[in-house]
């Protein structure tokens, strides 16, 4: 169904023609009795497909990322036994 509301009316109660308009309504916007534009709810978006590799080059990943070594030293750090590289302990003395 719709309705056609001069350019006035639409000024003044643009909200609720924004409401009936998003429950499906379409509502046409006239100026001086001539059709101008039309109001109608928006169509949710489409969620965009991801593609496999779409990353690839983007992310580089050492070596030794997950030797026996570099994994005991992330588990040191979890337990709070070890600081992480670099970390610089007069920021956390404060």
């Amino acid at each position: 169904m719709s309705i056609q509301v001069n350019i006035h009316e639409a000024k003044t109660h643009l909200s609720r023609l924004v409401e009936r308009a998003a429950a499906g309504e379409e509502i046409v916007i006239a100026k001086a009795g001539e059709p101008r534009a039309r109001l109608v709810p928006l169509e949710p978006p489409r969620p965009k497909r991801r593609q496999p590799g779409s990353m690839k080059g983007k992310i580089w990943f050492a070596p030794d990322w997950d030797s026996p070594e570099v994994n005991e030293a992330i588990a040191r750090m979890f337990e709070g036994e070890d600081e992480p590289y670099g970390a610089d302990e007069s920021r956390w003395s404060r």
